[in-house]
């Protein structure tokens, strides 16, 4: 999965450069979070500006990252959804589930 990392104080921005979040690359999403959290990262944003599709692995890979975030007290955050990928996030009803944010100023000055 094409992913860039960049860390604000102890942020870390993963900004998901793939069209699509689906079973072929959604693994990696999960191994990275995992990695950061052994690190101690425990406060993510995922921006999703280049994602068009999400399948159901994409949703359980961020669903996994939210849970273990949340373990370790800290915080996942999503921004920058797509029409699409919204609209999946609204029908699976885990738009009451992630903090969704229009921007990553937005996402940022949440924490």
């Amino acid at each position: 999965m094409q992913l860039k990392m960049t860390e604000q104080d102890d942020i870390v921005n993963l900004i998901i450069e793939e069209e699509r979040m689906d079973a072929h690359n959604s693994g990696d999403l999960k191994e990275q979070m995992l990695q950061l959290f052994d690190e101690g990262k425990c406060n993510l944003i995922i921006d999703l500006s280049a994602v068009r599709f999400i399948d159901s692995s994409g949703l359980g890979a961020l669903v996994s990252g939210f849970k273990n975030a949340s373990a370790r007290e800290g915080n996942l955050k999503l921004c920058c959804l797509q029409p699409q990928v919204r609209s999946m996030f609204e029908l699976t009803r885990l738009h009451r589930v992630f903090e969704i944010y229009v921007n990553l100023d937005e996402a940022l000055n949440s924490f």
